[in-house]
């Protein structure tokens, strides 16, 4: 790996793992209205922009370890919420840049964003029935599917303004390229 590509790595998912830590601690004044256990994803306005930007193997990158350096930094490694989490950070990028390679520009930001939110919230109620042996859980899945849509169009809407920001290019040996 590149020196260059492993530093934007790094700086990508420290800021995904912040937003992820920082969303853990700060109570939900909107709990009412996104209901109990649902939340922005705000980690996930990095995972769009990365998806966009530098495609699906970065993003899932990004992913995997802003779940798992934000669940040790919000305490809550190996609990499961932990599992929600890394499960539904991981195929939700991994879908979200499956996307990206077979359509390309053709999604925005938000549309990314939206099946985004709900294959996070497929895998998460996939491994929760699972873990509690018990499918019934999808009895909840119309309320997270209804709740994805505002969540997911405000993760899309900041994800395209920091995909806006995002270098395009590596730096090359002749010197830095749209950096």
């Amino acid at each position: 790996m590149k020196t260059h590509r492993m530093v934007r790595l790094a700086l990508l998912v420290a800021g995904a793992a912040a937003l992820h830590a920082v969303e853990s601690w700060v109570p939900n004044p909107l709990n009412v209205s996104l209901g109990p256990g649902a939340k922005l994803g705000l980690a996930n306005v990095v995972t769009v922009a990365v998806v966009m930007r530098y495609g699906w193997r970065d993003a899932v990158v990004v992913a995997l370890l802003r779940a798992l350096l934000g669940s040790l930094v919000g305490g809550t490694f190996l609990t499961l919420g932990f599992f929600l989490s890394f499960s539904g950070a991981v195929t939700s990028a991994a879908v979200m840049g499956l996307a990206h390679r077979l359509a390309g520009d053709r999604i925005s930001a938000v549309g990314f964003s939206l099946l985004g939110a709900v294959v996070h919230n497929l895998a998460q109620l996939t491994v929760a029935s699972l873990l509690a042996r018990h499918f019934g859980l999808f009895v909840h899945l119309p309320y997270l599917l209804l709740m994805a849509i505002p969540t997911g169009y405000v993760v899309g809407t900041v994800g395209a303004l920091l995909y806006r920001y995002l270098p395009r290019h590596d730096m090359t040996r002749g010197g830095m390229s749209e950096i």
